[in-house]
């Protein structure tokens, strides 16, 4: 079984941060769930979801028109909550092609095509999420879930389309504010590759005759199921540059305060 993965059929990208070491303390397992869609989970997965993770939150980040192309059963018992953190009409694009392929989300590489040539895609994606309004206010409802969830009662999920990307964000600010090392944090981010693989491998395979420039080919594998570690470290960076630490984002921009972080801390740590 790949490293942090909880088994939940027919869910991408399924796995935990429990486990992962922050500061002198470990992160509580089986209550921080990060998932890609929901929309092809089994009967069996839902019962899991429900019955061994006694799931309390769902915090879906995707857009309205995801939402819309690949809508998600409910799982008992827990409230489903629609965060997006970005919306098609934030980038300013006027082309209604564009946003016709994104909500049917079908031809990935028309859609790559025309996502790239509109500045979509690149090293900047993660830090547009993160100081755009949009995705402020959803990270720091985020956050407010989180606070009020009680794991001892059970598990909160968040998850996007893919489950590496919108998700990886909030799981990069949830592993700073626990107080995870850099290294933890990028290596969890890097984890999509390993669950993500086949996806990839195919996609290079039908891809390897196509002359790309490199920032062109990142791109490519970025939409089709991949992460580039440099997408995440130049977030983490920016926001260092700008706030001191991600923590420091958390406080300026989330208004999560030290308070808001020793309460996470308790909550969502064990040992020491």
């Amino acid at each position: 079984m790949l490293k942090q993965a909880i088994d939940l059929p027919g869910v991408g990208n399924a796995r935990e941060l429990g486990g992962y070491s922050a500061g002198d303390r470990q992160i509580k397992k089986g209550v921080l769930l990060r998932t890609a869609g929901l929309n092809g989970v089994t009967p069996e997965a839902i019962a899991k979801l429900q019955n061994e993770y006694r799931l309390q939150y769902v915090a879906d980040l995707r857009m309205a028109q995801e939402r819309s192309a690949l809508p998600e059963p409910e799982i008992p018992g827990a409230r489903n909550i629609h965060l997006s953190v970005i919306k098609i009409e934030d980038y300013h694009i006027d082309d209604p092609r564009l946003i016709e392929e994104f909500a049917k989300g079908t031809d990935r590489m028309k859609l790559f095509e025309m996502s790239y040539e509109a500045g979509m895609l690149g090293p900047s994606q993660y830090i547009f999420f993160l100081l755009g309004e949009r995705g402020k206010r959803s990270y720091r409802e985020f956050f407010r879930i989180l606070l009020e969830n009680d794991p001892d009662k059970g598990a909160v999920l968040w998850h996007c389309t893919d489950g590496k990307d919108r998700t990886g964000c909030a799981a990069m600010l949830l592993l700073s504010a626990l107080g995870a090392s850099r290294e933890t944090i990028i290596a969890d981010y890097m984890l999509s590759n390993e669950y993500n693989s086949e996806r990839i491998k195919a996609v290079k395979q039908k891809t390897a005759a196509l002359q790309m420039p490199p920032d062109k080919l990142d791109a490519l594998m970025f939409l089709s199921g991949a992460v580039i570690e440099r997408y995440m470290t130049n977030a983490i960076d920016e926001l260092t540059e700008k706030y001191g630490s991600a923590v420091g984002y958390l406080r300026d921009e989330l208004g999560i305060g030290d308070a808001e972080i020793g309460e996470l801390k308790s909550k969502y740590l064990c040992g020491a």
